[in-house]
């Protein structure tokens, strides 16, 4: 508590209490999350959900997202997957606000330009007495494994057995010195018979006792650290204030909170998110769940075999609003977002513990809500569109696009809703049979003489209708006998609309190809 402040100034957004003879420098924090994928292929789209809520979660508090590339495993590194990140990521429109690509006074935001940084922090810990140098070699650390297999135990290197190793505890300073010339690593010291305290936005208050935890190695023998450290490290530097993640990452908690115990730095809050699940039976979703069903895992295409839900045909917005809807509910019934509609609503009361199954046919579902939203030219604009409507005539692409629109699913559903305007379907013959005694060649013979006659469609349909009603003739038999004709099967878009688009020439000759296949079928 501060009292007795002879001024109290405001700079920059800070706070700043003087007086006689101390300066207090309080700096208001701003809400701070990160997004931080290691470049090892294709992000998942368990990983976009992640930057998601944590996007949201930003601009919900007006605060900043940041992106930041944890590549400390060179070995595991595949080229091109950064730029894949933040393709990702622009798609959805969640850019980031700090990041490799654009920039920060918090960088550099890749893990493997701060070697330098951790370097100089992991000494901090060394003389605290909070890590220490270890020295064994991997086929000592390799028995001991076994010896405890044997026994039915997990080995863990800690504080019940730290003293019968090789290490910075057990050798003098002389024999340490001399160790340093050669392979080391450096480990956290967990003090025993303790209880480390953590809450999680989601689940609550975390307690783990010490003595279940081991002595994690925070630097390897390559000078590179260890995910634990680098993130504890990278995340106060970067003054993150919400540390957004998968729930695979809970039980690294308790060892994340005794680094941050350990350097004397304030934790920030935390949010582990539920896994998002396989379609059906057990454990979280794989590519090979994908792969299996149909369906892609992965936001955009990776290479030439990994299909991308962008390359199917899928919004943005749509791919966006089914996401967020995996693990989190505003407590409505309201299904359908835009962006800006989850950064309003979005609240980590919302967010569920349970795991979240993925559901293809719901992903799609939320896509077609999506694009009903949009308008015929807004639904062109997108390049995909472009792509399939690229065989056909360019003055017909916008009416074609209003001919199908309520029809798709995604947009890659253009497509197979198209595929008549080349040619019919092979004709539905279980339709000819249960319409043949109902004359269908009568009213298509009647169809083809008022499409003749009139070229204005509202006109045709409305004589047409006429016509059958003044002749009691079912307008089931003439909607499936005209539909048949111009079609080949009984689905599709509304058929008058279809013989618009067709036009006159095109929809006649199919009238007149289904009675010749009427003729012959009786002729048989």
């Amino acid at each position: 508590m501060l009292l007795f402040f002879a001024n109290i100034h405001v700079l920059d957004g800070r706070l700043m209490y003087i007086d006689k003879k101390r300066l207090y420098l309080k700096k208001k924090m701003k809400t701070r999350v990160r997004f931080a994928p290691s470049p090892t292929g294709p992000l998942h789209i368990g990983g976009l959900r992640t930057a998601l809520f944590n996007y949201l979660f930003a601009k919900k508090k007006a605060g900043v997202f940041v992106l930041r590339i944890e590549d400390t495993d060179q070995n595991r590194s595949v080229e091109g997957s950064e730029d894949y990140i933040q393709e990702a990521l622009e798609w959805c429109g969640m850019n980031p606000d700090e990041g490799p690509k654009n920039g920060g006074e918090f960088g550099p935001y890749r893990q493997s330009e701060r070697k330098n940084i951790y370097a100089d922090h992991i000494q901090t810990l060394i003389k605290k007495g909070a890590a220490y140098y270890a020295f064994d070699k991997a086929e000592r650390l390799n028995e001991e494994r076994k010896e405890a297999e044997k026994k039915g135990e997990t080995f863990k290197y800690g504080h019940q057995n730290r003293l019968q190793f090789k290490n910075s505890l057990t050798l003098t300073e002389k024999e340490t010195t001399e160790a340093l010339k050669k392979e080391f690593v450096i480990r956290l010291k967990v003090e025993s018979n303790q209880t480390v305290i953590v809450k999680d936005l989601i689940r609550g208050v975390v307690r783990v006792k010490t003595d279940t935890l081991d002595d994690k190695i925070l630097m390897k023998s390559d000078g590179m650290p260890t995910y634990h450290f680098a993130n504890v490290v990278d995340d106060h530097l970067m003054e993150i204030t919400c540390v957004i993640r998968g729930e695979e990452w809970l039980p690294s908690l308790p060892i994340h909170k005794l680094i941050y115990t350990a350097f004397g730095w304030e934790t920030p809050e935390f949010m582990h998110l539920p896994l998002i699940l396989k379609t059906v039976g057990k454990g979280k979703l794989s590519k090979r769940d994908g792969d299996k069903d149909g369906y892609p895992v992965f936001p955009l295409k990776w290479g030439k075999e990994t299909p991308g839900f962008r390359e199917m045909g899928f919004l943005a917005s749509g791919m966006v609003n089914y996401l967020a809807l995996l693990g989190w509910n505003e407590g409505i019934e309201k299904e359908v977002y835009s962006l800006k509609e989850l950064e309003k609503a979005f609240n980590t009361k919302g967010v569920q513990k349970g795991g979240a199954r993925f559901d293809y046919e719901k992903a799609k579902w939320i896509n077609q809500q999506q694009l009903q939203k949009m308008s015929v030219e807004e639904i062109y604009s997108v390049s995909r569109v472009k792509e399939l409507l690229s065989p056909f005539e360019e003055n017909k692409h916008l009416s074609l696009i209003r001919l199908v629109k309520e029809r798709l699913n995604i947009l890659d559903d253009i497509k197979d809703e198209l595929t008549f305007i080349e040619s019919t379907y092979p004709y539905d013959e279980k339709v000819i049979e249960k319409i043949n005694d109902k004359n269908p060649k009568a009213v298509l013979e009647q169809i083809k003489k008022t499409l003749i006659e009139e070229d204005d469609v509202d006109l045709f349909q409305e004589q047409i209708i006429s016509w059958s009603k003044k002749n009691e003739v079912s307008m089931g038999i003439l909607m499936q006998s005209f539909r048949l004709a111009l079609v080949g099967k009984l689905t599709g878009p509304d058929i008058f609309k279809v013989c618009s688009v067709l036009g006159k020439e095109v929809s006649l000759k199919r009238i007149n190809k289904l009675i010749e296949h009427l003729n012959f079928k009786q002729i048989l």
